[in-house]
């Protein structure tokens, strides 16, 4: 075997090791695997999606999110004040045409997730690609308000644009990382509920292009049917796989409920018997 073929080997068990593990300690086990496969650093950072910092644009006066899309060295770039912090003189920023585009999709995503979110933070993020352009949409939100129950929702929305004339084609990759945690009635920790977990879906269309503009609807449609899509998916599978076992274990009728449906039961037995005879 080749250093090549191990190094993807290694990769590829490293890379499924991180899906299995829960999301909310994704930067304490990546930090782990870092130290145990140093040579792969620079392809788990870009590969594995880690929850969403949320930084302070001091000058915009506004909050947005750090990724490893809008990072340059140690320091990420705002899409409010388009600067970098700490000060970044040769930072990669996006094109003039590119960047009103970047601004005007960060006042359309700010409107979405107050929308949907009733709060949270939003980021948009575009560079400039050979043949066209590709971006990243963020959004992050905590609920950390309640001392019974807190959780997080962060959603990235990667998009790569071909453009074609009137036309532009749109490959969107999402990921969802769920996290929420439910206490018992005064607190207990033996009583708490703890579901996590992430998804990670896929979408490409074909959409009409009258103007630059179109781009950022485009763009939008897509998001708000996957997050729709995906938001069901994760009740489902979360939410609902916890109430079949916790079906399994304790029934959610009361035991005279069910005497009397056993009895009915075995009424309509004799009946059909009956019949029968």
């Amino acid at each position: 075997m080749t250093d090549s073929d191990e190094n993807e080997q290694q990769m590829d068990c490293a890379l499924d090791l991180m899906r299995r593990l829960p999301p909310q300690n994704v930067e304490e086990n990546l930090v782990t695997l870092l130290e145990i496969l140093p040579e792969l650093t620079e392809d788990l950072l870009s590969a594995v999606d880690q929850p969403l910092k949320v930084r302070q644009d001091s000058a915009a006066g506004k909050e947005y999110l750090a990724c490893d899309y809008n990072r340059d060295g140690d320091s990420y770039r705002s899409p409010w004040s388009n600067a970098y912090d700490p000060p970044l003189a040769d930072g990669s920023v996006p094109s003039d045409r590119l960047r009103r585009l970047e601004v005007a999709a960060n006042e359309a995503f700010d409107t979405y997730k107050e929308l949907y979110y009733e709060g949270g933070v939003s980021s948009v993020y575009l560079w400039d690609m050979d043949d066209s352009f590709a971006g990243v949409v963020l959004i992050k939100k905590v609920n950390d308000g309640t001392v019974r129950s807190k959780g997080s929702w962060d959603s990235i929305h990667v998009v790569e644009v071909l453009e074609k004339g009137r036309q532009a084609r749109y490959k969107l990759t999402s990921t969802v990382m769920l996290y929420t945690v439910a206490s018992g009635a005064k607190g207990d920790r033996q009583s708490e509920i703890n579901l996590s977990g992430s998804l990670t879906r896929q979408d490409e269309r074909e959409l009409p292009l009258d103007d630059a503009g179109a781009h950022i609807a485009n763009i939008g449609r897509m998001v708000e049917d996957m997050e729709f899509k995906m938001r069901n998916s994760l009740q489902e599978v979360y939410f609902g796989k916890t109430h079949d076992i916790v079906n399994s274990l304790r029934s959610a009728a009361d035991v005279v409920e069910t005497q009397s449906r056993e009895r009915l039961q075995r009424s309509l037995v004799d009946q059909l018997k009956g019949r029968k005879e």
